[in-house]
């Protein structure tokens, strides 16, 4: 955790990186809390076509608040799948914010009172902008403007789809339940930095792929999750093997023990 003694110039000196004005930490935040809050409307759409009604959608993201979960659990939903399944998958996506929620503790520095209202707005994007940012005023700055804006686009967005899903008709015929899943991999693929986190990600992508046809709705996402710890399997075998440790970043990484992760 940084020291809560450290002036912020103190801060932005150990972090490394010159602060951004006010203005272009705004700036940043409202472009991805809009652009990604839109796509509130196509969950919207695809939930309605799912089944589920104008309430039970609406608080979805009202209460839920994971774009990735909620498009796995109405996905699961409209393929036929068990609501238990559904519901599995749905919650093992949402596990990842919980260390987002880790790292933004140190970072954000919140009084506890704060901290169960600003858990409810750690999500990739959040996490993603305040990651970016060289110290903890900016950093508080860029996770609350974009989780304000987010969250806000996101519900009234949602609205909107499941209000208008009947219009449209087969949500199937427009795409639109792929828009959820393409936005979370725009906003995954650049942080795949590293040669194990690729690998890891392709071989989630294979297992996805291979088990689709003859798992249940819902099943394979959680089979996906064997990945990781296959491929950390895999790379510590062969760090003992040759006498040597895993690594946590590859020569790609050439910040790697210079200056703190950001991730």
């Amino acid at each position: 955790m940084p020291d809560q003694t450290q002036t912020p110039t103190a801060e932005r000196a150990a972090r490394g990186r010159p602060a951004e004005p006010d203005s272009a930490v705004i700036r940043d935040a409202l472009g991805v809390g809009i652009a990604v809050g839109l796509s509130g409307f196509a969950f919207g759409v695809t939930s309605a076509g799912a089944g589920l009604g104008l309430l039970q959608t609406c608080a979805l993201s009202l209460l839920v608040f994971t774009g990735a979960s909620q498009f796995a659990l109405v996905g699961a939903l409209a393929a036929g799948g068990n609501p238990l399944t559904a519901a599995a998958g749905a919650f093992f996506l949402g596990t990842r914010n919980a260390f987002y929620g880790l790292r933004l503790s140190a970072l954000l520095g919140y009084r506890a009172s704060v901290k169960p209202l600003a858990a409810h707005w750690v999500i990739d994007e959040t996490a993603a902008v305040a990651m970016a940012q060289p110290d903890r005023r900016t950093a508080r700055l860029g996770f609350t403007v974009t989780g304000l804006s987010l969250y806000v686009l996101w519900n009234l967005t949602t609205l909107g789809g499941a209000l208008g899903a009947e219009a449209l008709g087969d949500t199937r015929t427009w795409g639109l339940d792929a828009a959820g899943p393409a936005v979370f991999l725009a906003l995954l693929a650049p942080m795949l930095t590293t040669t194990v986190e690729r690998v890891a990600a392709g071989l989630a992508v294979v297992l996805v792929l291979v088990t689709l046809p003859v798992l249940p709705a819902g099943v394979p996402v959680l089979v996906s999750g064997l990945a990781a710890p296959a491929v950390l399997f895999v790379q510590g075998r062969r760090g003992r093997a040759t006498g040597t440790a895993p690594r946590a970043h590859t020569q790609e990484d050439p910040h790697a023990g210079t200056q703190e992760d950001p991730s």
